[in-house]
């Protein structure tokens, strides 16, 4: 297998960001989030920040950092980590929450994107849509309700269409 399957390229190099799966208390010691590190690298006492869901980060710091009931000094992009986390709760940590360095990344509420309107034979709608449509959307670990906007040049959006919105 070594010789056919090429290792993924781990971008390590590239500020912490790590998106949560679960929240777990552990009592007497903390909250652990688990999830997969997307990019950089952690370790215990780094600061770090929780972002998502509401505007304002949640500023915490690192003091265990756990895969697979082995105790590490650090993690980096491409590990399934559970981290423990100094003064945040389970009631403050939600799916979709994401793991920073401090002050690297800021929570949007809008934003450009382009889309492509899958065809019915792909898995997709059979009918067109308006502005205000409002699909559920995956994004890292989160299942979102967005609102899209058209372009005022584009009255609807039909199947195999291409828009940037």
């Amino acid at each position: 297998m070594d010789k056919e399957i090429a290792e993924p390229k781990r971008e390590k190099d590239k500020d912490f960001l790590m998106s949560i799966d679960t929240s777990i208390n552990i009592s007497g010691r903390g909250c652990v989030v688990t999830g997969t590190v997307e990019q950089g690298k952690c370790k215990i006492n780094d600061d770090v920040h929780l972002i998502g869901i509401k505007r304002k980060h949640l500023p915490s710091t690192i003091t265990g950092i756990e895969s697979f009931h082995k105790q590490l000094d650090s993690g980096e992009a491409g590990d399934n980590v559970g981290v423990l986390l100094r003064g945040v709760t389970k009631e403050q940590i939600r799916r979709g929450m994401c793991l920073t360095k401090p002050n690297s990344m800021e929570v949007r509420r809008n934003f450009e994107s382009e889309i492509y309107v899958l065809k019915p034979e792909e898995g997709g709608r059979t009918k067109p849509f308006f502005s205000g449509y409002r699909p559920q959307c995956f994004i890292r670990t989160a299942d979102v309700s967005v609102d899209v906007k058209l372009p005022e040049e584009v009255q609807m959006a039909m199947p195999g269409d291409n828009i940037t919105s």
